[in-house]
Order: structure tokens, then C-alpha cells, then sequence
């Protein structure tokens, strides 16, 4: 079957067009990535777009020699298709888990997002690649600045308690952290050497607590509770912040 002629053929000039463009639009998400001081920044995301515009750019005309045989058969996307499952390998190296923490999630996205755009401007969609480019900005500068506004009150902590065991004691401490509104998440028990007290239960509970300030208040009442020798804690955050010092006058507890 006769193909059109130049279908399988580009020039000079909408090559470097379709180059620079990835630079451009890897460089922007890139360097919003830099300011925020993740571990894929400005050139990472500049390379990786311009990485897979130019396999897709490979894909369609670098064959074009073989295009019009008669045996031939051309598959754009077959290459294409590898740029989007290999991707995850380099995002993958972005995701840290620091203790109770896990970050670089939204850096392995854009990532992944950015070589997709990569794709979209070396096969020409033009249009496409710079709206969710757009979108992808919009996500990362504006979004992220109204998800810290709608949580800046909310965190999470994880308390862990040495405590003598029994069911009575437990539930004096779930009735406490209630009355603080402290919503639990997650528990985990285990059982620790015996002392002149009795049987002791490390117990590690995944809190989470609509005003932050309450959290010191709650660690004191937790620390006077009867059977409870001992309270330790740490923030569950990408950024984690210092418990406030108490102040004067103990916050009251909500119902």
C-alpha cells in the first residue's frame, strides 16, 4: 500500500521546535520541583523530558528509510510505550521513607508526568502537552499552597506507651485522647518484661489531631494517667514540626 509522502518525515526546524519546546516546558515543572528542594529538580525533569521527546521522535521518523517498504509495518508507540514503565525505575529513586514519613511521592509523579509530556510534544500535540502542563503547574504552586491552608491544624503523631495491662487502663487512655479529639489511626501492642508493677504493654498508637496545640496538653494528661509509666511520641509529616512548649493555663479538653 502507497503511504503519503512525508508522513514519516519532519524537518530541520519543527525537529528544534519540538526539542525546545520539552526544554521549556521540562525546565518550568522542573524548577518548581528546585525551589521546593526535592531530590528531582530543574535539570533531572529537564532531562527527562527531553529524553522522551526524543525517543517519540525516534519512534516516528527515525525509521523513515524502512517506512514505505512493502514488508514494513510502523509502530510509533512501540517505543513510546517503554518510556512510561521505565520512568517508574527514576521515580522510584525520588520516595524516601524516613521513619514514620514517606516523601518524594509528588516529585515521582511529576516526573512521570513530565516524560508523558515529553512524548506529546515529540509527536506534535502541541496543544495537549501545554495545557496539562499548565494544569500540572497549577496543581503544584496553587494546590499545594491550599492543602496547607485546609491541614495547617491538623497532624499526625504516633504515641508510645509502657503501661500495666489490663483492659481498664487501656481504657482510660482511648476515653483521654478522645476528649482531645485525637482520632486513632492505627495501634500495635507488645509485651514487655515483667516489673514489681506487673505485666507491662508497649503500646503504639497512630493518632490523628485536629489542633495542634492540644498535643502537649494530651501528652501530660496522658503521662498522669494511672498505670501509664511511660509516654514517648514523634510527628508523622514530611516536615515535622516541634510540639509546642506548654503555656500558662492548661487548654481544656473537648467533648
Amino acid at each position: 500500500m502507497h503511504m503519503t509522502p512525508g508522513i514519516w518525515e519532519i524537518s530541520h526546524a519543527e525537529l528544534t521546535i519540538r526539542i525546545v519546546s520539552a526544554l521549556i516546558i521540562g525546565g518550568l515543572i522542573g524548577l518548581e520541583r528546585e525551589w521546593g528542594d526535592h531530590a528531582a529538580g530543574f535539570r533531572t525533569h529537564i532531562l527527562v523530558c527531553l529524553g522522551s521527546a526524543l525517543i517519540m521522535l525516534l519512534s516516528i521518523y527515525g525509521f523513515s528509510q524502512f517506512a514505505y517498504e512493502a514488508n514494513v509495518r510502523m509502530d510509533p508507540a512501540r517505543l513510546a510505550a517503554q518510556v512510561i514503565s521505565g520512568i517508574g525505575f527514576l521515580g522510584a529513586g525520588t520516595i524516601l521513607r524516613t521513619g514514620l514519613s514517606i516523601s518524594g511521592l509528588t516529585t515521582a509523579a511529576s516526573l512521570w508526568v513530565v516524560a508523558a509530556l515529553g512524548l506529546a510534544v515529540g509527536a506534535g500535540f502541541y496543544y495537549g502537552a501545554l495545557l496539562t502542563a499548565f494544569l500540572v503547574l497549577v496543581s503544584l504552586f496553587l494546590l499545594n499552597k491550599l492543602e496547607k491552608y485546609f491541614t495547617r491544624n491538623r497532624k499526625q503523631i504516633e504515641v508510645g506507651l509502657a503501661m500495666t495491662d489490663g483492659p481498664s487502663c487501656l481504657q482510660t487512655v482511648i476515653a483521654r485522647m478522645e476528649q482531645y479529639g485525637a482520632t486513632i489511626t492505627h495501634i500495635s501492642t507488645d509485651y514487655l518484661a515483667d516489673n514489681h508493677a506487673g505485666s507491662l504493654v508497649n503500646l503504639r498508637l497512630n493518632l490523628k489531631v485536629e489542633k495542634f496545640k492540644k498535643i502537649p496538653y494530651l501528652l501530660d494528661d496522658l503521662r498522669t494517667t494511672d498505670g501509664v509509666v511511660k509516654v514517648d511520641y514523634q510527628c508523622i509529616a514530611t516536615k515535622a514540626q516541634k510540639i509546642p512548649k506548654d503555656s500558662k493555663g492548661k487548654l481544656e479538653a473537648t467533648s
